[in-house]
């Protein structure tokens, strides 16, 4: 039986898988931690992903500590699986999750002590040793600043708001953008009965099979990730050529910069899970970036105009951090993203802890864990 210390809680701020492995880990050492989350139940991100979605990396990889993913998910879990897998972790490690709860700034308790207060809804002021904030690398969906986007007359979404190809039956639909998000979205819809796709790129991405040769992709990420950038770059070259199709004549070169360069700057490789056979079938069309909407039409970046039936805009989130720690000092980048994360404070923020914003190639789930084991023994040190 686990027995907690006396101390005020931890608290770690989100239910997600990051905020949940922080917390399990935590009280593995006996320490109280309680997870805040503003939605009504964990793993909220999750719930509200397209509904093909599955894991970019492999299910042994994948797991959280103190839990495997359930051999029947497959090698390759999708997001309902995904969303049951986190439901069960936090059953089976007893975790305090208190929903509802939103926090909206945190500042140090100045009571000598270390300690954080969180300022939280319903007028809540919570103390605690430490603060964990696990809110997410896809916090808030954002939509560029196209000109003319407030008076767009056509229907225009985020990717956050998509599910399924079934409304977009018959229909001429761009979407913008082509991460893993983005190019998911549009193989979905060509194989689900939409009219015509579009897909606007502005940045050319690294494609990369899921698997070569039985081979996860995600290992080699793994393999390579403490290698220097420029090696990494020659060795992902290399692999291009011999494992990914040349898309230069459908609209897709093959990019002018590496693969790891790209990854560490925050754009991690697309994997194909459909995109290269829809593009090649001519099911996905590749077209300019978005430059201006104007009206009902999207003007592309050629000075291409379009008038889609809908436009699906993937292009990204903000981790929106600035009202809860932007007052505190050095602890953004000129981005908003944490100078520190995983087991390192900011300085001069001790018991101040960040984890899940950023997304590498040796899979996100997988850093998650070790962070949280990282972060575990720090806090329990203190």
């Amino acid at each position: 039986m686990v027995t907690t210390t006396p101390q005020e809680p931890v608290y770690v701020i989100g239910a997600g898988p990051g905020g949940l492995a922080v917390a399990a880990t935590l009280r593995a050492r006996g320490v109280r931690a309680v997870v805040l989350e503003k939605s009504g139940s964990v793993g909220a991100s999750w719930r509200g992903h397209y509904d093909r979605l599955r894991l970019h990396t492999t299910r042994r990889l994948s797991g959280l500590p103190g839990l495997r993913i359930p051999r029947a998910y497959g090698r390759w879990v999708a997001r309902a699986d995904v969303v049951r897998y986190l439901e069960a972790y936090a059953e089976k490690h007893e975790l305090d999750v208190v929903t509802g709860v939103e926090v909206h700034r945190i500042e140090p308790a100045g009571n000598g002590t270390g300690s954080w207060t969180l300022h939280a809804s319903g007028g809540r002021r919570l103390t605690g040793r430490a603060v964990v904030v696990a809110t997410g690398h896809n916090h808030t969906p954002a939509v560029p600043a196209w000109p003319g986007l407030d008076g767009y007359e056509g229907e225009l979404i985020h990717a956050r708001e998509y599910r399924n190809p079934e409304p977009y039956a018959s229909k001429d639909v761009l979407v913008v953008g082509v991460g893993n998000t983005g190019a998911e979205i549009a193989a979905d819809l060509a194989g689900g009965g939409a009219a015509r796709v579009r897909l606007a790129v502005r940045t050319v991405p690294h494609i990369v099979r899921r698997t070569t040769a039985g081979w996860p992709a995600q290992r080699t990420g793994i393999l390579v990730r403490r290698l220097p950038a420029p090696l990494v770059d020659r060795l992902g070259a290399g692999m291009a050529r011999f494992a990914a199709p040349d898309l230069t004549a459908h609209g897709l070169p093959r990019p002018d910069t590496g693969i790891a360069t790209r990854a560490r700057a925050g754009a991690v490789p697309v994997q194909d899970v459909g995109l290269v056979d829809a593009v090649r079938s001519g099911k996905v069309e590749v077209v300019a970036a978005v430059e201006a909407l104007d009206g009902a039409e999207v003007v592309l970046a050629d000075g291409t105009r379009i008038a889609p039936d809908a436009v699906i805009a993937a292009t990204g989130y903000r981790r929106a951090l600035e009202p809860l720690v932007g007052h505190l000092g050095g602890v953004l980048d000129d981005l908003g993203r944490p100078r520190a994360r995983g087991p390192r404070s900011p300085e001069g923020h001790p018991g101040l802890y960040f984890t899940g914003f950023t997304n590498p190639i040796s899979g996100m789930l997988r850093e998650l864990s070790r962070d949280a084991e990282r972060i575990a023994r720090r806090i329990a040190r203190r």
